[in-house]
């Protein structure tokens, strides 16, 4: 991988962080200080707590693409060090479809009158589980490139 490809990639994944960061203290800043706009359309807290939740899946996923990144450039990406990473990315992914699955479920009550937006909103979730079945293919990948380098350099 290039530099300029390796910086950009980075710096999406600081500006992810700190974005992520910035709604994970307005949410917990909402709900510590009593602050509630709420007006009984919608259970706001459990959604913040969600939010929440669903931001450290995020981060999760930015801290593995990082040292991912890192262990592209050091050459290191086909050790076993690698696959730890890329199971964190599966699991953070797959958390984020189940915290998903429960923002519609948390928002299904309100949206008695319009179903399909309930609908929608749990293909959104099967797509979220879809995004870790490609990782895990990916996984299965790296696992025979892996094993691949190692039978070449026993040939040679």
């Amino acid at each position: 991988m290039g530099r300029l490809t390796v910086g950009a990639l980075r710096a999406m994944l600081v500006v992810v962080c700190a974005g992520t960061l910035f709604v994970q203290v307005g949410m917990a800043w909402a709900l510590i200080s009593g602050n509630d706009p709420e007006d009984g359309s919608m259970p706001l807290t459990p959604m913040r707590v969600l939010t929440i939740l669903g931001m450290v899946s995020v981060q999760v996923v930015a801290v593995c693409v990082w040292r991912l990144v890192a262990m592209a450039r050091r050459g290191t990406v086909f050790s076993h060090a690698a696959f730890r990473y890329v199971d964190g990315v599966i699991g953070a992914i797959t958390s984020a479809a189940l915290v998903w699955f429960t923002v519609t479920a948390v928002n299904a009550p309100g949206q008695r009158d319009d179903p399909g937006v309930t609908v929608i909103m749990a293909g959104v979730g099967v797509g979220i589980l879809g995004v870790a079945l490609i990782v895990l293919v990916l996984r299965a990948l790296l696992v025979q490139a892996a094993r691949m380098r190692a039978e070449l350099s026993e040939v040679i």
